[in-house]
């Protein structure tokens, strides 16, 4: 099969650049033509909330990557269009993760088909279908991208129901979201200990990722406030890039007396460094207030490391309570219990154990399989 690929690659970083670049790697391994089609302009520069929307990694010299679209040019959305289908590929992919992206990628589509005469599948692979965070003018942007695909893949139960509200119709599919295991293979504790320069003699737990108000990071350093905390030698690390007011979590930390208690690392982690923060952890935690599914819960099953999760989304999916750590409501209290409770009571190998069983469901190959199999469903249809 000739398989393009539309979406954020490198030069640009992040969990959807990482997600496109394995998932074109697995389609290369099995015998497919493929090649990914980015950005030459991601987001503009005023509306980009991080310090910068490009890796400082080495270009992946096994990919084949185009960059090309330019997200805000309706001018080169049609000719982009037409470079795609003049190239005839049996599918396109496409990762949806934000209306904002809606009229470039729906046009794009729409153009590839036109051209092709429906010859081309398209297909979306959605992180998300409705925000976040939402803003006015989300659902008809949404309903435009919608229109102009195929066929869709949810990676969580819940964004597969939330499709219906925009298509009935249209032939989709739930598929978890796989393991990242492109950021190199597990390391032991003490050299990742060493890496970071941090104490041997305490145990950490990991809050890891950008850094929005969804995400919870104020619940959990509400819960780390518990002075049961204070009697462990436990600390609490935050590995991230801010994409909201930090300043807020800063007074939080003074208000809470939490000064030197908590590790911060404010800045976005490379791909070849992720490993040392993961590693050195011994609970990953995401005390989310709102989710679908989340690429840091697939990293964490490929270090094979303990979660708590909260009851939102499409994460209790994924991180069996009990098994492969803790699911609990968005709650302070909630998450202090349960942290209090892996840090005391409960034998850190067990959670492995079945950590290792559970992470086999979450395979690449499961993936390319749906989409194979969604684009047959598709063609059958026509």
């Amino acid at each position: 099969m000739k398989i393009i690929i539309i979406g954020t690659a490198y030069p640009y970083r992040g969990g959807i650049a990482a997600f496109n670049e394995r998932l074109a790697r697995e389609f290369t391994n099995q015998g497919h033509e493929v090649e990914i089609v980015t950005f030459t302009l991601q987001y503009p520069s005023f509306l980009f909330p991080g310090k910068t929307q490009y890796s400082e990694e080495p270009a992946p010299a096994d990919l084949k990557i185009q960059r090309a679209v330019h997200s805000v040019n309706p001018i080169n959305w049609l000719r982009i269009g037409k470079k795609i289908a003049d190239k005839q590929p049996d599918w396109v992919i496409i990762k949806f993760w934000l209306p904002f992206m809606a009229p470039c990628l729906g046009t794009i589509a729409r153009r590839i088909k036109k051209l092709t005469k429906g010859k081309t599948r398209i297909i979306s692979i959605l992180d998300n279908i409705i925000p976040h965070e939402k803003r006015i003018g989300d659902r008809a942007l949404t309903q435009y991208f919608v229109d102009s695909i195929d066929g869709f893949i949810a990676m969580s139960q819940s964004v597969l129901n939330d499709v219906n509200c925009f298509d009935k119709q249209k032939p989709k599919l739930f598929s978890p979201h796989p393991v990242y295991d492109n950021f190199g293979e597990k390391i032991s504790k003490q050299e990742a200990l060493l890496k970071l320069q941090l104490d041997e003699n305490q145990r950490y737990m990991l809050f890891f990722g950008l850094i929005r108000d969804y995400k919870g990071l104020d619940l959990l350093l509400k819960a780390y406030a518990d002075n049961r905390f204070r009697d462990m030698n436990v600390k609490l690390i935050v590995a991230g890039e801010f994409y909201n007011n930090a300043d807020q979590y800063f007074a939080l930390e003074d208000n809470l007396k939490l000064k030197n208690e908590i590790i911060w690392y404010p800045c976005f982690i490379p791909d070849s460094e992720v490993k040392y923060y993961f590693c050195v952890a011994d609970i990953i935690v995401q005390p989310y207030k709102s989710a679908t599914q989340s690429g840091i819960t697939q990293i964490a099953y490929h270090f094979e490391k303990p979660m708590l999760v909260t009851n939102v989304g499409g994460l209790g999916e994924i991180v069996p309570d009990q098994k492969a750590g803790y699911v609990v409501e968005p709650d302070e209290k909630a998450i202090a219990d349960a942290l209090v409770d892996f840090f005391t009571c409960r034998n850190e190998q067990s959670f492995v154990d079945n950590l290792k069983i559970e992470k086999e469901k979450y395979s690449w190959g499961k993936m390319t399989d749906a989409v194979s199999g969604l684009a047959d469903i598709c063609f059958a249809i026509r």
